[in-house]
């Protein structure tokens, strides 16, 4: 059983906390984190402010001198949390861990960063009720995810999302795992080195290895649109998948955020865009009352609509990947099927919109953080005999 340990740190503001900080009071904010007697607070503050602007490589670099010093950090959160949770993160903020600070924003919860580090695998970990597995898959990841297994299976607390399971969430799994469920389509995502380019089969789309975000993501049509991606495009290693025309009769394309939270899916937004590739910041949401109309009635006719005719599919996904909280982004085929693009544990759920053009999103949002809190509780009254 592993040994933990009290901690005392002093808490920090949360990267949701920091991005509501207006443009204009920036200055004073770096100011203010400058003047933190602690200096894994200080530079992990910085960090959350420099990310907000923008500025990544001095983000990064900030991040970097905060885990030098301390690989434990307290989030701002309730005086008398109901729920102490503690999420395992990689090293790497961006591309190994889970946003959850925006899922417990609010809440009655604690939230404690526990950051691996390699170098001292006997660190105690700092007490707490729950721990989340926050790292998700990718080449580092991974490699991370199996050092974990070992030392969790002798948690001395809950464990969500174990960290063995993770790694079906890879691009290349993903088909493989969920290959005999009915009514869904998952793109095979190919491993494609790069002088295998010659082999793709047109039409496909294409991406480098371990991005997200549309980082690289491209559709080729034909030896052209070929020739010149990988002009530009000079990594040694993509993912290559089937494209699938998703175009609803409308003529738009429509993405669903879905969150798996204890195996049952909640819709966490719905983005419409005139393009095959499709994120909800581009997608002019904030422009359309008439995007905002629809993906307002697709949250309230939810558990009616698209996610009854899909409940099944989202049922035994759930089952396969059997982790406790996840994030879907699928859409739906013309001949009805659910067409999934991934699953990953790092997907970004929130409540950051703008209220005044996003009213409706809060109470929806609302539920699926109780949701998810709700899981927490059922986790620990488990653990307790409750």
């Amino acid at each position: 059983m592993v040994v933990l340990s009290k901690s005392a740190l002093a808490p920090i503001p949360s990267a949701v906390t920091v991005g509501r900080i207006p443009r204009a009071d920036m200055e004073s904010a770096v100011a203010e984190a400058m003047a933190d007697p602690d200096p894994a607070n200080l530079f992990m503050r910085l960090f959350y402010l420099f990310q907000s602007i923008g500025l990544y490589e001095m983000a990064a670099d900030m991040h970097a001198k905060a885990l030098e010093r301390r690989r434990v950090f307290k989030i701002e959160g309730p005086t008398h949390p109901r729920i102490r949770l503690l999420a395992l993160m990689g090293p790497d903020p961006e591309r190994d861990n889970s946003p959850i600070e925006y899922v417990v924003d609010g809440s009655g919860i604690e939230l404690t960063l526990y950051y691996y580090d390699a170098d001292n695998t006997n660190a105690v970990p700092p007490d707490h009720d729950l721990a989340l597995v926050a790292i998700g898959e990718s080449e580092r990841g991974t490699a991370y995810l199996r050092r974990w297994e070992e030392p969790l299976r002798h948690w001395s607390r809950p464990v969500l999302n174990r960290p063995e399971r993770i790694p079906w969430c890879a691009r290349d799994r993903l088909a493989e795992l969920l290959a005999d469920v009915p009514g869904l389509v998952v793109p095979l995502n190919r491993r494609l080195q790069r002088d295998e380019k010659a082999a793709l089969n047109f039409p496909c789309v294409i991406r480098p290895l371990d991005t997200h975000g549309g980082q690289g993501f491209a559709k080729i049509d034909d030896d052209a649109d070929r020739q010149a991606y990988f002009g530009t495009h000079h990594q040694t290693e993509f993912y290559s998948a089937d494209y699938y025309d998703y175009r609803s009769s409308d003529g738009q394309f429509r993405k669903y955020r879905i969150a798996l939270i204890d195996h049952e899916p909640h819709l966490c937004h719905l983005a419409i865009a005139d393009e095959w590739m499709v994120h909800y910041l581009t997608a002019g949401m904030d422009v359309s009352e008439a995007k905002r109309a629809e993906e307002a009635h697709a949250f309230s006719h939810f558990h009616t609509d698209f996610g009854l005719r899909h409940r099944e599919a989202l049922s035994l996904i759930a089952q396969k990947l059997d982790l406790d909280f996840v994030v879907l982004d699928c859409a739906e085929l013309p001949d009805g099927r659910l067409l999934l693009f991934e699953a990953d544990n790092r997907g970004w759920i929130h409540a950051v919109d703008a209220v005044d053009l996003f009213g409706y999103k809060a109470p929806q949002m609302k539920r699926v953080f109780e949701a998810f809190e709700a899981m927490l509780d059922k986790r620990l009254n488990a653990s307790r005999g409750k």
